[in-house]
């Protein structure tokens, strides 16, 4: 029995940590739709070399599928920004596996991003 629960403190460690998927470009790209159907910008007003992109948080809610809370800024030629939160589902194997909602920040309050 003690073997056995040693083995599983093992092996519980590497369960608790899997690596959640890289899948800023599925949330990206449909925020830069939501914001043009919206008027807000254009595609063809962006700078996307300069668009950012951060993983905030990233929570396992079944098997293989992972909720993905995205900070994104979008970077105009004007100088202009955009900065987006977004809330989607992802899995090692597919970015959408959700739709995904995007709020725009309508002002920022201090912090340092």
């Amino acid at each position: 029995m003690k073997r056995l629960l040693a083995a599983l403190l093992l092996v519980s460690p590497m369960l608790c940590f899997a690596k959640a998927p890289t899948c800023s470009s599925w949330p990206t790209n449909i925020a830069i739709a939501s914001l043009k159907n919206a008027g807000i910008t254009d595609p063809t007003k962006l700078d996307e070399s300069k668009t950012k992109a951060m993983l905030l948080a990233s929570e396992k809610v079944g098997t293989d599928l992972y909720r993905q809370i995205y900070d994104i800024t979008f970077y105009e030629k004007s100088g202009v920004t955009v900065q987006v939160i977004t809330n989607s589902e992802a899995s090692s194997s597919e970015c959408s596996m959700s739709g995904v909602d995007v709020y725009v920040v309508a002002r920022k309050i201090g912090g340092s991003l």
